[in-house]
């Protein structure tokens, strides 16, 4: 195994010291993996907003450290690789992060997430902190096999502390913020395929082993089992596959207006994760699907793991005004965005043109493979499908 790590047992907390090093708008507590907003102190607790926390194994990243921020969470709690973070780091963020609005807990569906942001919202609500749990179960890879209730929660998650950011922003109250969370989690589904295995620093071996021509479709973002293991398929046919899965569980109609994420597992370039993103929004289209927005980039990832999975979320006017209203801007964003930023030019097609290029005119833009959203309303600062990395910048398109 080779990684760029000291001791093994110390990566959480050196990877957080970093991160927080790098980006003012973002604190660490002493005594816990714990990254909140270094803006906190600001308003005084009286009058903040509704805490919107997450959080759950680190080997995740840019989740979850790196959407604190406005618009976003307030804070994230880390556990070690692939662990759930204890009670008492969660009761931790939630008393420095939450005020009398209270606090929405965004926990993915895994026993030991469920079980230590529970205990801790039970133990804040005995201190007087009123507490609301969403629990995030997209992934629609067993289906088939086991109730809603027991999926595990992936990548969709991103898309929910963008919804529940945004409405605490707004000012809403705390079960407004909870159950805009809880119905955006409902109408939403993701599924994934792995290349291969990563490798947990204090474990040192890859956790599973896929033949040299093998794929898995359906995998857990930790290397759980999936539905099944393939010979490698075109990526046009593992897209293919994993939106019939996802839209058969939706059953969403002609019409309907979706959002897309298209995220990178960390050990997949971005050449591949666009050619992915290409053929998702032909098939989104070709069912009759309006596509409102798309992402593509590392969201929620599995250490270095190769593969990706897709997001698809179902909205409605409502739900992408209340979550576009308000920017998000995690700290990250203006780094990632700095060297490259998109510009985009409002015509019927929306069409991608790097900052080096000419103004966006028909003869200055990409070919057409480019041009991926139609009635675009509103212009960005930075385009809504972008190559820069870490993924947290794209919020900023808001």
């Amino acid at each position: 195994m080779k990684k760029l790590v000291n001791d093994p047992r110390r990566v959480v907390r050196e990877m957080l010291e970093g991160i927080c090093d790098l980006h003012r708008g973002l604190a660490l507590l002493a005594d816990f993996d714990v990254v909140v907003r270094s803006d906190l102190a600001a308003p005084a607790p009286l009058r903040r907003a509704v805490a919107v926390i997450s959080g759950g194994g680190s080997g995740h990243e840019p989740a979850h450290a790196g959407y604190v921020g406005p618009g976003l969470l307030a804070a994230a709690v880390a556990g070690d690789v692939f662990t759930s973070p204890s009670v008492d780091a969660v009761l931790a963020g939630i008393r420095t992060a939450a005020g009398p609005a209270g606090a929405v807990l965004v926990v993915k569906n895994y026993t030991g997430d469920r079980l230590n942001f529970g205990l801790a919202a039970e133990l804040a609500r005995a201190q007087g902190i009123p507490v609301e749990i969403v629990v995030v179960a997209d992934d629609v890879a067993l289906r088939n096999t086991v109730p809603r209730d027991r999926r595990r929660g992936i990548a969709g998650a991103v898309l929910i502390h963008k919804i529940a950011g945004a409405a605490a922003a707004s000012g809403l109250g705390l079960a407004e913020v909870a159950a805009l969370a809880r119905a955006a989690a409902g109408d939403l589904g993701t599924m994934g395929v792995a290349l291969g295995a990563c490798t947990v620093p204090a474990v040192g071996r890859p956790g599973f082993d896929l033949g040299p021509t093998e794929i898995e479709l359906g995998l857990g973002i930790h290397g759980e089992q999936g539905v099944e293991r393939t010979a490698l398929l075109p990526a046009d046919a593992v897209v293919e596959r994993l939106l019939g899965s996802i839209l058969a569980d939706l059953e969403l109609p002609r019409g309907a207006s979706v959002v897309l994420l298209v995220n990178g597992l960390g050990g997949t370039t971005t050449m591949e994760l666009a050619i992915v993103a290409r053929h998702a929004l032909a098939v989104l289209r070709g069912r009759g699907l309006q596509v409102e927005r798309a992402w593509m980039g590392d969201f929620l990832t599995a250490l270095e793991m190769p593969g990706c999975s897709l997001s698809i979320m179902k909205v409605d006017r409502a739900r992408l005004a209340s979550s576009t209203r308000r920017p998000s801007r995690p700290p990250g964003a203006r780094a990632a965005n700095s060297r490259r930023r998109a510009k985009s030019c409002r015509r019927r097609s929306f069409r991608l043109c790097l900052k080096d290029q000419p103004a966006p005119t028909p003869s200055g833009c990409r070919p057409r493979a480019w041009r991926l959203f139609r009635r675009w309303r509103r212009p960005s600062r930075f385009s809504p499908i972008s190559t820069a990395r870490p993924a947290t910048a794209i919020w900023a398109s808001a």
